[in-house]
């Protein structure tokens, strides 16, 4: 299927990191020009290399970004229309936990990066857009919130997190709804467990280098404990296979597309069955 996105601008937060890259090389397979917006910059430019490399339709352009900073954004934005011109597409997909812990021990730095990096970080980037997409009255946002929003033992040890990806599927909604009639659409995707195909994928400031491998494995051990019926929450799932990054890009392409034009508001578990409204 055709998508016809080719030469559409795309904003990915959160590009360094283990779903960012899939995001990231896909939507520039599609012909996408896409910023990659990461405080990671080294990680990024050796994204945007395998783009070039691998002959994708699209470019990218990676730009250091704190999303957590206004100014930062706003800095973002304008290199953006230096280089592509006004933004289409806005992909939240920053986000993370400080670190695991019992809700009664944690500490309240964690608490306060939690809360700039997963809220404040998404309403920025919203707001730095609307001048692009409500001025044309075209657009399409997809943030990225988490299964650990929606099921009980997807947020053990990380309820402030579970929290905080709750606060982003309401805010996707009433956003979905207050824009609805000025042309953008603004949708919401839940991943489960998504793991990159190789250790090497994540930048350093990915959950994955920073405890994720230490708790789940790396990613030839989770498919060798998926496929014996082992691994941590993954080996009941109903499609038994694990998550990859591109199963959340397909979708978000698809979402960003002219295909789901009808489309808004809508929060959509992407974890093989784990949760079922």
């Amino acid at each position: 299927m055709d998508l016809g996105l080719e030469d559409k601008v795309a904003i990915i937060t959160g590009g360094s990191g283990g779903i960012g890259r899939g995001l990231v090389l896909e939507f520039a397979r599609e012909g996408c020009k896409v910023i990659s917006a990461s405080r990671d910059a080294e990680t990024g430019k050796k994204i945007a290399a395998q783009a070039e490399a691998d002959g994708l339709a699209g470019s990218v352009l990676p730009i250091a970004t704190d999303i957590t900073n206004r100014a930062s954004v706003d800095a973002m934005i304008d290199q953006c229309h230096d280089a592509f011109g006004p933004v289409d597409f806005l992909i939240n997909n920053a986000g993370g936990v400080a670190h695991p812990a019992a809700f009664e021990d944690l500490d309240e730095e964690a608490r306060r990066w939690e809360i700039a990096l997963n809220v404040d970080g998404v309403v920025n980037c919203c707001q730095a857009v609307s001048k692009d997409m409500l001025g044309r009255e075209t657009g399409a946002i997809v943030n990225i919130s988490s299964n650990s929003s929606l099921l009980g033992e997807a947020a053990m040890n990380v309820v402030h997190y579970g929290g905080l990806k709750g606060f982003v599927n309401s805010f996707s909604k009433s956003l979905a709804w207050e824009w609805a009639k000025r042309g953008v659409r603004v949708n919401n995707i839940c991943p489960g467990w998504i793991v990159p195909h190789s250790a090497d994928d994540p930048g350093d400031g990915s959950f994955w280098n920073r405890f994720g491998y230490d708790q789940m494995g790396r990613p030839e051990e989770m498919q060798k404990a998926m496929e014996d019926g082992t691994l941590y929450n993954m080996s009941g799932l109903p499609i038994p296979r694990l998550g990859r990054p591109e199963d959340i890009a397909h979708l978000a392409l698809f979402l960003c597309s002219e295909k789901a034009s009808y489309i808004t508001g809508q929060l959509i578990s992407v974890s093989g069955g784990a949760w079922m409204p």
